[in-house]
C-alpha cells in the first residue's frame, strides 16, 4: 500500500490505541460519521455505530471512527463520545470545506464520506467502510458531492454499497472514470445501487476473494495511481428493495425536496429520510444491512492484508 503520511495535521487526534495499532502493523478500519449525526434516526443510529464497529471486529480490525468533536478532528472515538455524538441535535455536516470553521468555531459533527477519507489518509488508514459514496445529483442544478475529488486524492479502499440511490448513477459513474477510480463489484459485474442490487450499470472490474482486492490495490498504485479504489458490496438480498419500488418512492421524494427548496447538503439526508417513510421502512431496513455487511467485509479485507 502507499506510504502513511506523517505527521498529522495541525487539530487532528489519533486515539493511542490506534496509533499503536498502525505503527505495529495492525489492521485497522475507518469510518464515518455523517451516518450517525445525519443519516439515521434517534436511537437507531447509536445503535448502528457499536455494530459497525463490532462488525469490524468480527472482520478481525480494530475500528476507528472519524467526526470532529469541539473542533478537533478525532479518528477513534471512545463509547461516550460517540454516544454524546449521536445524541447531540447542534452536530454539524462536516465536509471537506468545513474542517476550519469547526475549528474556529470548535464546532462537532460527523464526518462525510470526503472529509473521513483525508482524516483516514492523514493518519495511515488505508481501509474505509461506509454505506453508500456521495455522487452527482439529478437535476438541472449541477450538485456534485465533495466525495468524489476526495475519492481522486486519497489512496483507500473504500468499502461501500456502491453509490447512493437518489443520485445521477450514469453521471457518477462517468465521473469516476473520468478521474480514474477503480469501481470493482464484490462478485458481481453489476453496479451496486445503495439499497437494491442495481439494474445493469457495469463496474470496472469484478473481484471474487479480498486476495484479489489486494493484488489490484497494490498494483494501482504501484502503477503510479493516486486515487481510492471502490469495493462496491451489493446490499444483502434478503433486506435489498426491489428497484421499480426504489424509483417510484425517489420521484415522490424529489417532488417533496423541490417543493420545499431542499438542496445542497440537506438534499441527500431529506431524500433518505422521506424514501424510508415512502417505502414503509424498507429503505432503512436495506441501509442498516449494508452498513453492517460493508463494515464487516472492510473488517475481513483490512485483516487479510496483513497475510502473505
Amino acid at each position: 500500500m502507499p506510504p502513511r503520511p506523517r505527521p498529522l495535521p495541525d487539530g487532528f487526534r489519533l486515539h493511542p490505541r490506534l496509533q499503536e495499532a498502525l505503527q505495529a502493523g495492525e489492521p485497522v478500519v475507518a469510518l464515518e460519521s455523517t451516518v450517525i449525526t445525519h443519516g439515521l434516526p434517534r436511537p437507531i443510529n447509536l445503535d448502528m455505530a457499536r455494530r459497525m464497529e463490532a462488525e469490524v471486529r468480527a472482520g478481525g480490525s480494530l475500528s476507528a471512527t472519524v467526526a470532529v468533536i469541539e473542533g478537533e478532528v478525532r479518528i477513534g472515538l471512545e463509547d461516550d463520545l460517540l454516544e454524546r455524538l449521536a445524541m447531540e441535535p447542534a452536530a454539524i455536516k462536516v465536509g471537506p470545506r468545513d474542517f476550519a470553521t469547526a475549528r474556529l468555531r470548535r464546532l462537532s459533527g460527523g464526518t462525510t464520506v470526503g472529509a473521513t477519507l483525508r482524516a483516514a489518509h492523514a493518519s495511515g488508514i488505508q481501509v474505509f467502510a461506509t454505506g453508500g459514496i456521495g455522487g452527482v445529483h439529478r437535476g438541472t442544478r449541477c450538485d456534485v458531492s465533495a466525495d468524489l475529488p476526495a475519492l481522486a486524492q486519497h489512496p483507500l479502499v473504500v468499502v461501500c454499497a456502491g453509490a447512493k440511490a437518489i443520485l445521477d448513477l450514469p453521471a457518477t459513474l462517468e465521473w469516476l472514470e473520468t478521474y480514474g477510480i477503480p469501481v470493482l463489484g464484490w462478485k458481481t459485474d453489476v453496479f451496486p445501487e445503495f439499497f437494491s442490487h442495481g439494474t445493469g450499470l457495469p463496474v470496472s472490474a469484478r473481484v471474487e476473494t479480498l486476495g484479489e482486492v489486494r493484488i489490484f490495490a497494490e498494483a494501482h498504485w504501484k502503477l503510479g495511481a493516486r486515487t481510492a479504489i471502490l469495493l462496491c458490496v451489493p446490499c444483502p438480498a434478503d433486506e435489498a428493495v426491489p428497484a421499480q419500488k426504489l424509483h417510484t418512492a425517489l420521484l415522490e421524494a424529489e417532488r417533496q425536496a423541490e417543493e420545499q427548496d431542499v438542496h445542497g447538503q440537506a438534499l441527500t439526508p431529506f431524500l433518505l429520510e422521506a424514501m424510508a417513510q415512502l417505502t414503509g421502512g424498507a429503505t432503512l431496513r436495506a441501509n442498516l444491512a449494508l452498513l453492517r455487511s460493508n463494515a464487516r467485509i472492510a473488517g475481513e479485507l483490512a485483516r487479510a492484508w496483513e497475510g502473505p
